[in-house]
């Protein structure tokens, strides 16, 4: 599943060297990072080569994140697992209670990835019998055109004209008798945790009334190929065989990441919300450790999902986190604050970078948006300069900076324009009047 390939096993599976250089196309410096993060993938993508009992003894090597906002963090994981195709799912530790307080339980962080993957699988499922399903559609259609010829003027008696002539739509205002399954009853049935399958049994029970019943209707033929190719997919697409899949990814290669860990540390003894806050932690133990846990799919073992953690850690430090659970992530990496020379790259280097998607806005515009390199250098030190007399939300701040920027070329963009350059006086011009103002409200997020 992981690619490109390679000589080394039999899959393709990337080397943690060839994870950094995929990294590097979107995510500027941050190497320790980004080494650390791939050589954790590597290992657990090799594990399945590993023979006899101590395979399942070898649990992956949870990561804790140290570094301010805006500095690749999120993007990291995000790209990673995009890159890999793995089950991925980003949460907010402070989304969460302990057990007993109102709100959501760190458990149905499992089940809302794997109800993610699951969609993700069937969406592709569905996509790859499209074609069969589509075809399959065709000759029910045509059937019934050349069965009900005495009421539809068909122009050819050919089945591979009439296949075109259908969907070329020339035939989508007549009308033709179908069967039509009866409408499935579809309840949201509401259950406490731990009853989910139990959910989903009942659930099954009742999209099975009625579902094999079908009755005759006078449709339009659009309608009727489009409610026949939905039978089809249906039929062709096998949701037990992608539930079964879904749990065996997540359980062998699903990836979770807990963003703002740092928002529930206990940083004095005390009642109420801090008490709440180590009672998250607590949860997230056995969940990080490895446990079962009951979903409407099936039960998931958490035991080799790969648990990513993140904070800034300004208010507090890592060692506030209660001991057990700083057990639980034995790799951390420090991120550091994003320098001019980062900006410049990201603004104009990586893979999408923001000038490339201004660009590709003002060319719908029919206009030509070029930077030299005085003017992309100038944006990025003011950036910085912004971060540095305000909160530092790192590389969030080019958007706000560059909006700014081009807000005048947007609104004028209809004016006939045809080329926009900025230069560092441009820059200067549209920029430093607010600079030289204490007031930076209008770069504040």
């Amino acid at each position: 599943m992981l690619s490109p390939k390679l000589a080394s096993h039999d899959e393709n599976i990337m080397t943690p060297r060839q994870i950094v250089e995929q990294l590097d196309r979107y995510v500027v410096g941050q190497q320790e990072a980004k080494k650390k993060v791939a050589i954790a993938l590597r290992h657990r993508a090799i594990r399945k080569f590993v023979e006899g009992p101590i395979q399942q003894e070898i649990t992956p090597k949870n990561i804790l994140m140290i570094g301010p906002t805006g500095v690749g963090k999120t993007e990291i994981v995000r790209r990673l697992a995009h890159l890999i195709e793995a089950p991925f799912i980003k949460v907010e530790a402070t989304k969460f209670t302990e057990v007993g307080y109102v709100g959501r339980d760190v458990e149905s962080i499992i089940r809302d990835l794997i109800d993610k993957f699951f969609k993700e699988l069937k969406e592709k499922s569905t996509k790859r019998v499209s074609v069969i399903a589509q075809q399959a559609a065709l000759d029910i259609i045509i059937d019934k055109i050349l069965n009900q010829s005495d009421q539809i003027e068909t122009l050819s008696s050919n089945r591979d004209v009439l296949a075109e002539q259908i969907l070329n739509g020339q035939f989508d205002k007549e009308e033709i008798e179908i069967e039509v399954a009866q409408p499935i009853v579809d309840l949201e049935i509401m259950a406490p945790p731990g009853m989910e399958e139990m959910t989903s049994q009942i659930h099954s029970v009742f999209q099975s009334i009625g579902g094999d019943r079908k009755r005759k209707k006078t449709v339009r033929i659009a309608d009727a190929f489009k409610i026949i190719k939905d039978e089809e997919v249906a039929r062709l697409v096998d949701e037990d065989d992608i539930k079964a899949l879904a749990i065996k990814c997540v359980e062998d290669q699903g990836i979770v990441f807990i963003d703002e860990i740092d928002k529930v540390c206990q940083r004095q003894q005390g009642f109420g919300s801090d008490v709440s806050r180590e009672g998250v932690q607590r949860d997230l133990l056995p969940l990080i450790e490895g446990c079962a846990v009951s979903t409407r799919y099936g039960t998931i073992q958490t035991n080799h999902i790969l648990f990513i953690t993140s904070g800034a850690f300004q208010l507090s430090k890592p060692s506030d986190l209660i001991p057990e659970l700083q057990g639980r992530l034995p790799v951390r990496v420090e991120l550091t604050s994003l320098t001019v020379n980062d900006f410049i790259s990201i603004l104009s280097v990586t893979d999408a970078s923001l000038i490339a998607q201004y660009q590709a806005l003002l060319k719908i515009e029919k206009i030509q948006l070029t930077f030299t390199s005085e003017g992309i250098r100038r944006i990025a030190e003011i950036a910085c300069e912004v971060n540095e007399r305000t909160e530092n939300i790192g590389a969030r701040r080019l958007h706000t900076v560059m909006e700014r920027l081009l807000e005048d070329v947007f609104y004028d963009a209809t004016e006939n324009q045809s080329e926009v350059v900025v230069t560092e006086e441009f820059v200067n011009r549209q920029l430093n009047a607010l600079l030289k103002s204490e007031d930076l409200y209008q770069f504040v997020l």
